[in-house]
């Protein structure tokens, strides 16, 4: 499918959809947990509907046809290992959670998690040898340390490090490690993206789980811990307003965006202070933001703490006056893809300078030009352009499917509030 988009002033209020990050985490956890808990306006997507099936498949029992809320009837940490292979679809997240849950298993089974093409070109030995230091037997099938992964054994506690270019390793831990038989300490040489392990702690906080946690570097998690079954509203998704943020900023008339928690400890609500400091119209208000467009300027901003904003702050800075330089963010090569070096592509399509560096990218601000562009099957790349198509005007994005993954009503929402964007087959 492609994505037409038109330019365009917005105009007008959006509910933000619900965080897909905290979604999967809220799935994991009462699918471990004892009793049945239920997840209120969970935000349904391929990537949240691969978590279900996910841990459906290792004997949770999860409703989701009421829509806006799911039952989900716990394991009490029991996990089943199904003899047919567990496919993640697009789900990264998924995938490095539920191996930690796999791990879990007191049987002498072993049961391989596979995914789409994407999934198994990102890494995930670190955990797996982490996990196989705590008593698990885990490896990658083709001996690359990625997808397709065997996972059995039991982990029953112990001492590991860890070094986290992804911050999915060390939640995957810290999830699964109070359920272990005995005592667990995790060691953290490198972590990215602290914001979602703080999110992953937030959950234990919420179910009463013991740990102890010195700077990020260190963890000392006692085992023979349960989880407990909840009700739990899933918040809005900062990563999702994103893109509503950035494209207000530049392009809208008054936008407000509803729903948007900022006691949360989503990483991306740092978006805001980025658009600010580069000289936007916000007004932050009890769960709701207002954003009018103004002139921005290039600014340095350290992304170590929220990769997924890269695509969306890389069409920001094109259109912004003077140089932007997006750095310390090493990690969004191994997403979706290698996001560093697809945005940097689609950009000069559009006749904007870019210098790819080893962690980032340098862009020269000043007036994109329509173009066709790729959206690599990505869909924070999708949706990304899709911001350059509503200030040049007749850009056409490939791979528009893609939004699926995680903003399946993207252009929908947009479109309320003015954007002239169409998919077409």
């Amino acid at each position: 499918m492609k994505l037409k988009v038109k330019k365009s002033r917005l105009v007008g209020t959006v509910l933000i959809p619900a965080s897909k990050s905290h979604t999967i985490r809220a799935v994991a956890i009462a699918s471990l947990a004892n009793g049945r808990s239920d997840i209120q306006r969970p935000l349904i997507s391929s990537d949240t509907m691969s978590c279900v099936e996910c841990y459906r498949a290792m004997g949770a029992k999860i409703d989701t046809m009421r829509g806006d809320f799911w039952r989900v009837t716990g394991t009490a940490g029991n996990v089943q290992l199904p003899d047919e292979p567990i496919d993640v679809g697009n789900s990264g997240t998924t995938l490095r959670l539920a191996v930690g849950s796999a791990a879990l298993s007191k049987t002498e089974k072993m049961v391989v998690f596979t995914g789409d093409e994407q999934i198994q070109s990102r890494p995930i030995a670190p955990l797996l040898d982490s996990l196989n230091d705590l008593g698990a037997q885990c490896r990658s099938i083709k001996g690359n340390g990625k997808a397709p992964v065997k996972v059995g054994g039991t982990i029953r506690g112990g001492k590991t490090t860890i070094e986290c270019k992804t911050s999915q390793y060390l939640s995957s831990l810290l999830m699964c490690a109070p359920l272990a038989g005995g005592d667990t300490k995790i060691e953290v040489s490198l972590l990215n993206e602290p914001g979602y392990v703080q999110m992953t702690l937030d959950w234990l906080d919420k179910q009463g789980i013991k740990y102890t946690n010195h700077n990020m570097k260190t963890f000392e998690i006692p085992g023979g811990q349960k989880y407990k079954d909840f009700d739990e509203a899933v918040p809005a998704d900062f990563s999702s307003a994103t893109f509503f943020l950035c494209t207000a900023a530049l392009f809208g008339d008054e936008v407000i965006l509803e729903g948007l928690d900022f006691s949360d400890s989503q990483p991306d609500k740092a978006v805001v202070d980025y658009l600010l400091t580069m000289g936007a119209d916000i007004e932050t208000k009890d769960n709701s933001v207002v954003v009018r467009g103004s002139k921005l300027h290039g600014i340095d901003i350290d992304m170590n703490a929220t990769p997924d904003a890269l695509p969306a702050m890389a069409v920001t800075a094109a259109f912004a006056e003077g140089r932007t330089k997006l750095y310390n963010v090493p990690q969004a090569r191994t997403k979706e893809t290698d996001r560093i070096a697809c945005m940097a592509a689609e950009l000069k399509k559009m006749g904007v300078f870019v210098e790819e560096l080893a962690d980032g990218l340098i862009i020269q601000g000043g007036a994109p030009m329509a173009a066709a562009v790729k959206g690599w099957g990505d869909h924070r790349i999708v949706m990304a352009m899709a911001i350059a198509g509503l200030g040049t005007g007749d850009v056409e994005i490939d791979t528009a499917e893609a939004m699926r993954i995680t903003f399946p009503n993207f252009v929908e929402l947009m479109a309320g509030l003015g954007a002239k964007m169409e998919i077409v087959k």
